[in-house]
């Protein structure tokens, strides 16, 4: 075993390229009824040439549109960094072309669930091996730990999160850089029941987001939201919803109205209506009438596969319940 570690790299490029292959199986896996007949919009074929993979599709794509192989959408992020990087291209020119390792090229939509996570390993095994203090390792840490999040693969994205704060803080990282992968720690202890824990860690950085970026900021936004969510969590209702109140106006304005970031916040106010204890009527149907605008929406913006999409219309059959509890039946005092 050593020497097929050491013939793969050493341990850690041989347990990238390792976690690489189940991730992507995994993602084959999931998506094998939406991709069967299709094949893959960059290399024309339903099965790898090389790997012999089947095709993913996680995006906003539809119809016929995005079906694709990892090791495709893979090799295209690469040079188009590598292109970057040969070229020395300027900051501007470099963050455009990052996201392809999380964003798809056609409908410009996050991947989500398990493709990101393939995607993620896919990253992590390209640029593992370069050093500590290169700038391009760095934000593929961070990558893989958002891809494991993605796809609910909580306590390893927990340990992958740790390692990269470590890193930062030995780097000595600018604040703002600090805060984004404390916010990720704190979301990964909020799924994994540390609800007290990450509120506070959440309060803080929204706290500190409003201090480096002010409130117009999407960054500040994001914090915003997040915070919201855990107080969602613990049920400090009130709370939330006069956050809330001040937050979804500032994101239409500084994110658009169709921005993920906007649907996430406007989700979480509605939601915070009716999960308050003490909703009113009023407040009842003010939250079903602002999920059925936003299923419509993110139905067309996202597609109906989109974890946004599927949570907007679970939460809207959720308040049409709350409100069908509140609501007077006929002849009642």
């Amino acid at each position: 075993m050593c020497k097929k570690i050491h013939r793969g790299g050493n341990a850690e490029q041989y347990n990238a390229d390792k976690k690489y292959k189940e991730a992507v199986a995994e993602a084959v896996e999931e998506c094998a009824d939406d991709t069967k007949g299709q094949t893959c919009y960059i290399c024309t074929q339903a099965l790898h040439w090389k790997t012999k993979e089947g095709l993913v599709r996680g995006c906003a794509c539809r119809g016929t549109a995005g079906f694709a192989h990892v090791s495709c959408l893979a090799e295209q992020a690469k040079i188009l960094i590598a292109e970057a990087e040969e070229n020395n291209l300027d900051y501007k020119a470099f963050n455009l072309r990052w996201p392809r390792w999380w964003k798809c090229s056609l409908c410009e939509q996050e991947y989500h669930g398990v493709v990101r996570c393939a995607l993620a390993w896919a990253c992590w095994k390209m640029y593992v091996g370069r050093p500590e203090v290169d700038e391009t390792r760095q934000l593929a840490i961070s990558v893989l730990g958002n891809g494991l999040f993605a796809a609910k693969h909580d306590e390893d994205a927990l340990i992958v999160q740790e390692a990269e704060l470590s890193m930062r803080r030995r780097l000595n990282a600018p604040e703002g850089n600090i805060l984004i992968v404390q916010t990720c720690l704190a979301n990964s202890h909020l799924r994994l029941g540390r609800n007290e824990q990450a509120s506070n860690m959440l309060r803080d950085i929204y706290s500190g987001r409003v201090r480096l970026n002010g409130e117009e900021s999407r960054d500040t936004i994001i914090a915003a939201l997040n915070y919201t969510s855990s107080l969602g969590v613990l049920r400090r209702v009130e709370e939330a919803k006069s956050l809330l109140r001040k937050t979804v106006p500032v994101a239409q304005r500084v994110c658009g109205e169709n921005d993920e970031i906007t649907l996430r916040v406007k989700l979480t106010y509605a939601m915070a209506l009716y999960r308050d204890t003490g909703a009113s009527l009023d407040d009842l149907r003010e939250s079903v009438t602002r999920l059925e605008d936003l299923e419509r929406v993110t139905r067309r913006v996202l597609g109906g596969a989109h974890p946004i999409t599927t949570g907007v219309e679970l939460r809207l059959q959720e308040s049409r319940a709350a409100l069908r509890r509140k609501t007077p039946s006929p002849g009642s005092a």
